[in-house]
């Protein structure tokens, strides 16, 4: 429990820091289109990258599709970013990722990232805005040949694309997300 408790109050640090006042679901028609095609590109350049991938878009319950997170840090960090989230390769609505840390960490990035739900249970979790990575959640990179090994814990499979700049870091936190139906 305490773990948690850490992990949200380093959310709502990071809430502070960035500059995220955003709503999760983007205010213009075009602006949901934009993130509607980002998650559509990212999911062809996450197949691209491996091959691999397409068994879990195709036999996930459910994933959540992260076009574009910003992150950054210097002692406290965090990162925010819009996504996708997808049931039986369906849209269903829309998320959003907020991510706090505290640590040894310098620098600042941008990355996607892709959340596979293996069952109703992990999927209706995120859905109802429930759902933390705590710290000890590992994320794998997508490259070729990664997802050949990979498998869920806990219900839950996560990869993610290092897309501009540089993040050293060796740090604590966690993510929690938000969604919002379509």
């Amino acid at each position: 429990m305490r773990n948690h408790q850490t992990v949200r109050a380093l959310i709502l640090s990071a809430l502070l820091l960035t500059l995220a006042a955003c709503a999760t679901v983007p205010p213009t028609d075009a602006g949901r289109q934009d993130l509607i095609d980002g998650a559509q590109n990212t999911i062809r350049r996450f197949m691209a990258i491996d091959p691999d991938l397409t068994h879990f878009f195709q036999t996930a319950y459910g994933y959540a599709v992260f076009p574009n997170v910003g992150k950054g840090g210097l002692g406290l960090g965090g990162a925010y970013g819009r996504g996708i989230v997808y049931q039986n390769g369906k849209m269903t609505g829309y998320c959003d990722l907020t991510q706090g840390s505290i640590g040894a960490q310098i620098g600042g990035q941008t990355y996607s990232e892709v959340i596979f739900f293996q069952s109703k249970t992990t999927y209706d979790q995120f859905t109802s805005s429930q759902f933390v990575l705590a710290a000890g959640a590992s994320a794998i990179v997508a490259k070729s040949g990664a997802a050949a090994s990979a498998d869920y814990q806990l219900g839950v499979l996560v990869f993610t694309q290092p897309d501009k700049g540089f993040m050293f870091e060796a740090s604590v936190g966690g993510q929690e997300f938000t969604y919002e139906p379509r």
